[in-house]
């Protein structure tokens, strides 16, 4: 089965345009911000356009895609207006990607601004708690974070947690990001088998639903969160290829987000699809 494997998009010139961009560099699969990545607009939907990707979707037999919330969306801020945001952004990009059914809403769990983990996972449970409704199609993801400042998300036992307090749970998976687990201090250059296993332990492998592919420029454990094109960091090309070959991960949607322009990510691309067995 080849690889679903694509990379962040600019959602600029509509849904289409996406889904045309994504076969020209050999994806099948894609990402895009449902909002202004950095502050917090959305553009009005085209019902058409959006009809039209969803025919070239199955035409051309695309995986699921993993729509990505704006960063500045903070469900456990210290502040009100930041908690409101996060509340009306989550609730009407829930209602758009409804125009694209069935596919992936990943979001930044957030930072608890020194308020303590356990008050972040309380907000952040009480947020999709809010939002969740049981007729979506949508399946929300948390990502996995590196741990710097204060973000919560970086322990695989701060998401099982923050899972735990969603009642409708089946609608929440997790986003495995190979540069934020790395720089979290998960070996997964070394010991990928070992990380998975403690992955299932704590939060179930039936959750993990997606994976964004960066190197690291930083060492395991630096918590730092700088992205790397892939094989030229510090996690490396051998194991982005047990990565992609490895049968409890080989079948899920790989994103990239590497500091890239379309034609390197067309690279990247075909070099992981070289690599899969």
């Amino acid at each position: 089965m080849p690889l679903t494997i694509g990379c962040h998009l600019s959602a600029s010139k509509g849904f289409l345009a996406m889904g045309e961009t994504a076969l020209s560099i050999g994806a099948n699969t894609f990402a895009f911000f449902t909002r202004n990545p950095r502050g917090g607009a959305a553009k009005a939907i085209d019902p058409e356009d959006a009809a039209e990707l969803r025919s070239l979707l199955q035409l051309e037999h695309f995986g699921k895609l993993v729509a990505h919330a704006p960063y500045t969306l903070n469900p456990c801020s210290d502040k009100q207006e930041t908690r409101d945001f996060a509340l009306q952004a989550m609730t009407d990009d829930l209602n758009r990607m409804e125009f694209l059914p069935n596919n992936y809403y990943n979001f930044h769990p957030g930072s608890h601004v020194k308020q303590g983990v356990e008050i972040g996972i309380e907000m952040i449970a009480g947020l999709l708690n809010e939002v969740l409704k049981p007729e979506q199609t949508t399946t929300v993801l948390l990502e996995t974070m590196a741990g710097k400042g204060t973000e919560v998300g970086s322990r695989f036992e701060e998401l099982a947690q923050i899972i735990e307090r969603v009642e409708l749970s089946s609608h929440v998976g997790v986003c495995l990001d190979t540069c934020h687990v790395h720089d979290a201090g998960y070996d997964i250059v070394h010991n990928l088998d070992g990380v998975l296993e403690e992955f299932d332990r704590v939060i179930g492998i039936q959750r993990l639903k997606a994976l964004h592919l960066n190197d690291s420029k930083n060492p395991c454990g630096a918590h730092k969160d700088r992205h790397e094109t892939i094989g030229n960091g510090f996690i490396g090309l051998e194991a982005f290829e047990r990565v992609v070959n490895h049968p409890l991960l080989r079948e899920l949607p790989f994103i990239l987000e590497t500091p890239n322009e379309l034609p390197g990510y067309a690279k990247e691309i075909s070099v992981l699809r070289s690599l899969s067995r």
